[in-house]
């Protein structure tokens, strides 16, 4: 398993549009491509171009339940949206990421990311909530377009997560 080392950097914020369902985390397979899939369709139906990888944003983590998540992709400027595909912002700050290969990976991406903030005394813009752990923007960005690498096992993904607004520099 391929895991970059962890960095800390500032982003600026990215308008997007994308699907916002709950899944169970068994669930994730199939809704991935299925939502993505409609997202493009509908930028290509309104010729859009992309503006960046299609991603995945977490918006309450429960493992053991629902998972709140969106299924989006960055756009130049803000879009209206329309009933199914919405407009959304990923916010501006500071952000710890790191990048894992193959799909399978996920789990340990992201805990490799999460450990590391923890050893460096980072705090996450989260919060609880009744159903799981909610995050002000927990994302992974889709790096490898399946159609150029079918072979899931090389695909890239960036674990990205804003860090609380009050961190020491």
């Amino acid at each position: 398993m391929k895991i970059t080392e962890p960095k800390l950097e500032d982003r600026k914020e990215q308008p997007y549009v994308g699907i916002r369902t709950r899944t169970p985390w068994t669930g994730f397979s199939s809704v991935i491509p299925q939502l993505l899939g409609e997202v493009f369709a509908w930028l290509q139906k309104q010729s859009i171009v992309p503006d960046g990888p299609p991603f995945m944003r977490y918006y309450v983590i429960n493992m053991e339940a629902e998972m709140d998540v969106e299924l989006g992709v960055p756009v130049v400027s803000t879009l209206s949206g329309d009933e199914r595909v919405r407009p959304g912002v990923l916010p501006a700050g500071r952000y710890a990421s790191l990048v894992y290969t193959g799909v399978r990976n996920g789990i340990a991406g992201n805990g490799a990311l999460l450990d590391w903030g923890a050893e460096k005394g980072l705090v996450w813009d989260r919060w609880d909530v009744e159903n799981g752990d909610a995050f002000a923007a927990r994302v992974e960005f889709y790096l490898t377009d399946p159609e150029d690498e079918p072979d899931q096992e090389k695909w890239e993904t960036e674990v990205a997560i804003r860090l609380a607004d009050d961190q020491p520099r």
